[in-house]
């Protein structure tokens, strides 16, 4: 009897580890991270990127309608290719990056969850804050979970990964970003692209 029940708790124990949720640490040493934007206005096409990205997300492969998290773009990571194009852009009228340095999704919850095999699609319904300002959205949402790829990415360590990627659109009126001026070079609708990368060693 005490036999069966020890062996009873370590099945148990055993099967509580596996389903454990993983912490995925989305803070990129290799600076591949990234988040894509783009406005396409009448007289200009803008597209520029950010790289600086941190945030932490949990995600439980045997639940992934659990996942919550928080993603964080670097403000002053925002890069165009002009260099005076930039410098507006870190500006008081546009980002004004030294008074909001962070650019931040937090994750509510996920709707419309489907999952096959390592691959799962949901709508993320969560707050995005800009320039001080803090809005819900809803985003379609792609979470790759790469068990045992760590290595690929970083030689030498074991662990897991987890892809995010997610389009998505998003009103510069919205958030205070140089509301109703020069639409004609840059519109009101922003596209973003995220693409970033988990990692969870072990």
């Amino acid at each position: 009897m005490i036999k069966n029940a020890i062996t009873l708790l370590v099945l148990v124990t055993a099967a509580t580890a596996l389903a454990a949720p993983i912490e995925f640490n989305f803070k990129d040493p290799k600076g591949v991270n990234n988040v894509v934007f783009k406005t396409d206005a009448p007289l200009e096409s803008i597209n520029g990127t950010a790289s600086g990205i941190s945030g932490t997300v949990t995600f439980d492969p045997e639940n992934p309608s659990a996942t919550k998290g928080k993603i964080i773009v670097a403000a002053n990571s925002l890069h165009v290719g002009n260099p005076t194009m930039k410098e507006h852009l870190h500006g008081e009228m546009w980002m004004n990056v030294a008074k909001f340095p962070e650019i931040a999704f937090e994750l509510g919850s996920l709707r419309n969850v489907k999952t096959e095999a390592n691959i799962t699609t949901a709508d993320a319904v969560g707050t995005l804050t800009v320039k001080g300002v803090t809005k819900e959205i809803t985003t379609p949402v792609k979470l790759t979970y790469l068990k045992d790829k760590l290595q690929q990415r970083m030689p030498g360590k074991k662990g897991d990964l987890l892809v995010v990627r997610s389009n998505f659109v998003i009103k510069r009126s919205d958030f205070g970003i140089n509301a109703g001026k020069g639409e004609d070079k840059v519109s009101n609708e922003i596209d973003l692209s995220l693409s970033v990368a988990g990692t969870a060693p072990r």
